[in-house]
């Protein structure tokens, strides 16, 4: 049987790591990156201070280049909207041999209502 968006979303999230905003904030006060995994257009309406963007859709092919995720064991923290697309993005970071890379429960929405700091 034909597997739904949602499923693969379940199956990313049971082999991930999740935590959630207060633990994000604490570890992005230490050594810690943030990483913006929504559209563009998402992303211009705010975002976690000092985060790196790189969509969901680009991460595979992006993301080796980019300077700030060439220490595969530095902490990343991803996020989207609400949690979807960074269990997906974190699972897939995995794969790529991020070995401390964590998804943000709730995502930008739970982190703006939280009041945290963003741009």
């Amino acid at each position: 049987m034909a597997k739904t968006a949602m499923d693969l979303v379940q199956a990313a999230k049971a082999a991930i790591q999740q935590i959630s905003v207060s633990q994000s904030q604490q570890m992005l006060d230490d050594d810690s990156i943030a990483l913006d995994v929504r559209e563009p257009d998402e992303f211009a309406m705010g975002h976690i201070a000092d985060a790196r963007h790189i969509p969901r859709g680009m991460l595979e092919f992006s993301i080796a280049s980019h300077p700030d995720f060439q220490d595969k064991t530095r902490p990343i923290i991803v996020y989207c909207k609400s949690g979807g697309r960074s269990a997906l993005a974190t699972a897939t970071l995995q794969q790529l041999g991020y070995t401390n890379v964590y998804s943000m429960i709730g995502g930008y929405d739970a982190w703006s209502a939280a009041s945290y700091d963003d741009e």
